[in-house]
This record gives structure tokens, sequence and C-alpha cells, in this order.
């Protein structure tokens, strides 16, 4: 198989329905051992110091992994990616572009998936046999995601991990699913975590210090319990079959490259679900979407502390002082029994 990069969560089961093998730039560059030189090497090649690390990650690990073809989706992730394609085109690598509908309509949806399909030289049919294909895998990562929230026996950063590597399984979907089984079964037979921890929400892109934050807040007694954006690379089922089940019906209820609001309809159930006292809101510097944080301070009905990152992989003193004050302020609100959040009502778009 041919490998392909891709910028974020894209209608993978198109690009395998090509021949193609997925590999998502964002975990590549994360998980590299010299982050700092990719950021250095961004910024030789004429990257601005204030343009998001993201950005520079993404070009700096395409060209040290020598890819020659990258889809790019340029509307409904990074206003930077335009940019980004156009100064890969330089470097000679083949960008192709792709766009999430501006609404998420089944509809505009199946329009944009077969214009991708005939731009692989891939077909529909065989794109909606690798969704059937992929759809147990993706049961298997909201099954982790479930032990952590309700039975509280796989970690924050375990259920992150596994959530996150499904925008592109870690280039081979069939050792993650034998790998994340394994884990899985490991995770049942694990003693669950203490009651009295904290139960945690955390939205936005994953964090550039991950896994470390998520290991930093158990050590000081919390758990992130509801991944917003992680979990929903894993493409989490219709709540009703009426939904319909198909590739443009998946990619239409997929919340994050749509308005906050239609982000919301997926937050807010999970938030009273999951029981959360409290919500991480993570933003990156110099990204549009930081702006967000306006409107969930309206919609939500819980203390929300809005954490923010560029090129620093680590937590600093800061950071960690501002969450021990936090999660102070949640044991000081939190209630007995751990009721269900009060409901509220939907904000007026």
């Amino acid at each position: 198989m041919t490998t392909i990069g891709i910028t974020t969560t894209v209608p993978i089961e198109v690009l395998l329905a090509a021949g193609l093998r997925p590999r998502d730039l964002n975990n590549r560059f994360i998980a590299h051992p010299q982050r700092e030189r990719l950021l250095a090497a961004a910024e030789r090649d004429g990257f601005p110091l204030n343009c998001c690390a993201w950005i520079k990650g993404l070009y700096a690990i395409c060209l040290e992994e020598g890819l020659e073809r990258v889809l790019c989706v340029t509307t409904g992730d990074c206003s930077n990616t335009q940019m980004l394609m156009e100064v890969l085109r330089l470097r000679g690598v083949e960008t192709i572009p792709f766009a999430f509908p501006e609404q998420p309509d089944p509809e505009a949806m199946a329009h944009a998936l077969a214009g991708l399909a005939r731009r692989l030289g891939a077909t529909m049919a065989a794109a909606e046999e690798m969704r059937v294909r992929l759809a147990p895998v993706r049961a298997l990562a909201l099954e982790l995601d479930r032990l952590a929230w309700q039975e509280g026996r796989a970690s924050s950063a375990e259920a992150h991990s596994w959530l996150v590597a499904t925008s592109d399984f870690n280039g081979d979907f069939e050792r993650y699913q034998s790998e994340l089984a394994a884990q899985i079964a490991k995770s049942q037979r694990r003693q669950p975590y203490p009651e009295d921890m904290l139960r945690l929400g955390y939205l936005g892109v994953p964090p550039i210090f991950a896994p470390e934050l998520f290991s930093y807040l158990e050590s000081l007694g919390a758990r992130v319990v509801f991944h917003e954006v992680q979990r929903q690379f894993a493409m989490p089922p219709p709540a009703a079959p009426a939904e319909g089940r198909s590739l443009a019906h998946q990619y239409s209820r997929y919340t994050y490259p749509y308005s906050v609001f239609h982000r919301l309809g997926d937050i807010l159930p999970q938030l009273r679900l999951r029981r959360l006292d409290g919500v991480l809101h993570y933003v990156q510097a110099f990204c549009h979407r930081g702006i967000a944080d306006i409107i969930f301070r309206h919609a939500l009905p819980a203390p929300i502390l809005t954490l923010e990152g560029n090129a620093d992989f680590h937590l600093d003193a800061h950071a960690r002082t501002r969450l021990e004050a936090f999660l102070d302020l949640l044991r000081r609100r939190q209630r007995p029994g751990r009721e269900a959040l009060s409901p509220l009502a939907e904000p007026g778009v």
C-alpha cells in the first residue's frame, strides 16, 4: 500500500478503498523524539514564530518522512492548512484538498465523498465496504472509552491514546484491532479507580502536552472521563437507526468540522451522562478555535478551566498551579452523591 499523509481525521474508508495507507501527521509529529528539532527546521524554512506549532510540525514531519502525497482538510479544521498546502507543493509534495461541507448535511457530504473517491481512484461501493469492516474496530475504541468513564478500569491517558489513534489506526487497522482487544482484556481485569476521584471533561483538539496532562491530573486525584474530539475520531454510532448508516451519515454526525453549537449537541448529553465535576478546554495558541471558549463558558453548566498550549510539550509550573487550583475549587463545590448536573436550556443560535 502507498502511504498518504493526512492533516486531521478524514474519511479514511475512502483512502483504504483506494489502496492507500493513511498516516496522521499530527500523531507522527507528537510521537517524534525530537519535536523541537522539527519545529526549528520549519522555522528555518520560513514559518513564523507566531504560527501554530501543529502546522509547523505537520510540515516538518512530512518532509522528514519523505511523503509524496498529503490529503489536507481545507474546510472544517485549521485555517492555516490552505497555506500549508501551498508550501508543501513548493517542496514537491502532491497535496489533495478535502472540504467538509459547511453544514452537517448527508447529501452534501455524499457529494464531497464521491469527489474524493474519484480523485483517489476508489469507488463509493468499496468505501462503504470499508465502513463495515472498520465498524467493529471503532466499536472496540468506544468500548475502551466506556471502560474508562463508566467502570474506571482504563486510565485517562489510555482512553486518549487509543481514541486519538482512530484517525489512522496507526497505519494498520487490523493490528490496531488486535492490540486494542488485548488492552481491553487487560483493563477488564483491573481494580477500578476510586469513586471519589474528580471526573473531568476535556474539550478541544488533543493537547500538545499529552499524555503528561492526563497522568498529572490522576496524580492529583482527578480523571478525564470525557475526551470530546478524540471520541469523535472514533465515530460514535447514531443514537437511533433512523439516522442512517452510511459514510455520508457517519461523517455528518462527526461534530468536529462543524459549528460550536453542533458540538454542544454532543457535549451537553455526555456532560450529564458521565457526571462531570468540571471541564478543561484546551486551546492551541494562534488558533481561531480558541474563540469558542466564549460560547462554552456561556453554554456549559460546569466550571471550566481554559488551558493554552503551543510549543510547550510539557506542563510548566504555571499550568500545574492552575490545574491544582481548579481541582481545589471543584472539591469545595462537590456535592454528595454525585448528582447529575441540572438541565440547561440549549443556547439560541
